[in-house]
């Protein structure tokens, strides 16, 4: 009987490990944009970055639908319904127009700053996981909730000091948009996962947004008198690859029944911890001293939700 309660409660961990873990490779997968995007064509980067994660999830998708992969494989992509398919069309969608604006403002923000703007998804995740899911924290879920919202929000707020104004500079405000287009997706994601499967989610969610974004790169850069030069960097292909890896971890997190979102969200967003430390080591950004005591901060609201 203590054993099963023990294995009970490991699995009831399990969605946080997962959201942990992914939160890892999210943070490798922002260092890897930095590097990528440093002098570069903004949609040239992005449209080779989701072509490979596409080009991914292309050979697995056919070889299930041929009968290769079995049904019993942790691999195997299901067949889904016209309506699933515009469920997952209007998800590449909504993570598309969130990317485009994560894009633009990694690329002209310090990654000390952009990374930490896109952490505060976490609050509007929230906000709406009440509303919508009628989702419940514990007391100290709630403490540890506020304590990482409120250095987030004060991690943010130092660009102040690096002469970046947050009324009137538009890369703000477009990591702004971004965020608040993430948290649509995180709050659809929670709804995604309960009607189709998450595999088939990933694959025809990595291979509808290169239907949607190559037709508008091609219009924008044909019209373009002077087109922004493209580079191509292995980080590129290294994007696609970690954010593969990231949201798999993901999306199986929120294949638990008791996940939470909210929770889900904001661990994942505890991937500024490793932008913080390439910010430090690899990019010499300012304020350093600051930004490790907000840093610290999270760590201690992040605890405090892991043990509520």
């Amino acid at each position: 009987m203590r054993l099963h309660l023990q294995l009970q409660k490991l699995i009831n961990m399990t969605w946080l490990l997962l959201a942990l873990s992914s939160a890892v490779f999210i943070g490798i997968y922002e260092v890897q944009k930095k590097l990528a995007l440093h002098n570069n064509s903004v949609l040239m980067v992005l449209l080779c970055t989701t072509g490979i994660s596409a080009l991914i999830f292309i050979p697995p998708v056919l070889l299930s639908y041929s009968g290769h992969i079995s049904p019993e494989s942790f691999y195997y992509i299901p067949e889904i319904t016209r309506k699933e398919h515009l469920q997952v069309l209007i998800k590449a969608a909504i993570v598309l127009t969130s990317w485009l604006f994560s894009y633009y403002s990694m690329k002209y923000l310090p990654i000390t700053i952009a990374s930490p703007i896109r952490a505060t998804a976490p609050v509007w995740t929230l906000l709406g996981a009440l509303v919508i899911y009628s989702e419940r924290l514990t007391i100290e879920q709630w403490i540890g909730v506020l304590v990482t919202f409120s250095f987030f929000y004060m991690f943010s707020m130092a660009g102040m000091r690096e002469g970046i104004s947050f009324k009137s500079n538009r890369w703000i405000w477009f990591a702004v948009f971004g965020t608040l287009f993430a948290s649509i997706s995180a709050l659809y994601d929670k709804f995604l996962i309960r009607n189709v499967d998450r595999m088939a989610v990933q694959a025809w969610f990595s291979i509808y947004q290169v239907v949607l974004l190559a037709p508008i790169v091609f219009l924008i850069r044909s019209t373009m008198t002077r087109r922004p030069v493209f580079y191509w960097r292995w980080s590129i292909p290294l994007i696609g690859v970690f954010l593969i890896v990231a949201d798999f971890l993901y999306f199986y997190a929120l294949d638990f029944e008791d996940a939470l979102i909210s929770v889900v969200s904001m661990l994942r967003r505890g991937s500024v911890i490793i932008t913080f430390l390439v910010g430090a080591l690899v990019f010499k950004e300012k304020n350093l001293k600051r930004k490790a005591i907000y840093l610290a901060g999270i760590l201690v609201g992040l605890t405090i939700l892991m043990l509520g």
